[in-house]
């Protein structure tokens, strides 16, 4: 069982730096594939970065990359998402998500992540 709870939200300028953490309670966590996503008020949820559970392999989305960094670290069962340059467009609730699909590519698409976090909330103002 995959249990997940986020931290590390909060208001930044924009410009700024967070980290957001997503441990998880349970005891497979090594097993899965991680992956952030993010959802802005009247927005459907998007994909922000994933990790494969055993290669050192990582997704990000395009706005993103080379401002995000996506790690993991197995003996804390926990994700992490550092965020740097952050903009006001990156405002949002971010999610941190389990998915085991046993694949050296990793996936973007919500269906795929069975376990999900209650989320964090993320503000970037101007």
């Amino acid at each position: 069982q995959v249990q997940l709870a986020e931290s590390g939200g909060g208001l930044v300028q924009a410009g700024g730096s967070l980290t957001l953490s997503c441990a998880d309670s349970g005891s497979t966590f090594s097993s899965y594939d991680m992956g952030w996503f993010r959802q802005a008020p009247g927005k459907e949820r998007e994909f922000v970065a994933a990790i494969h559970w055993n290669e050192d392999i990582t997704l990000y989305t395009d706005s993103v990359k080379g401002r995000f960094t996506i790690s993991k670290d197995n003996a804390k069962s926990t994700v992490y998402l550092q965020m740097n340059r952050l903009r006001p467009a990156d405002t949002a609730v971010y999610y941190c998500a389990a998915a085991m699909r046993w694949s050296r590519e990793l996936s973007g698409s919500p269906d795929e992540y069975v376990y999900w976090g209650q989320g964090t909330q993320v503000t970037v103002t101007s």
